[in-house]
């Protein structure tokens, strides 16, 4: 089984807590529920080969997760 880094969402450094910042009813909410609920990610898992040796990874979930939040286009107001 592979192993994947455990993911603090709390806050460390600065006042944010993850679970507070996604609004429910947003693409964010969505996509961080389904990857987390919905989606089976387990053919990705097993292409892990870190079981007994090497360090653990970034979990895949967390990967589409910001992959998909940073090259989505957004809209931006147009100056005035």
């Amino acid at each position: 089984m592979a192993r994947f880094k455990h993911i603090d969402t709390g806050p460390r450094f600065l006042p944010v807590v993850l679970e507070q910042q996604v609004i429910p009813g947003t693409f964010e909410h969505a996509l961080h529920h389904r990857l987390d609920h919905e989606i089976d990610l387990s053919s990705l898992e097993a292409r892990y080969r870190n079981d007994e040796s090497g360090a653990p990874a970034y979990p895949p979930s967390l990967l589409l997760k910001v992959i998909t939040n940073t090259t989505r286009p957004t809209r931006r107001p147009t100056p005035q």
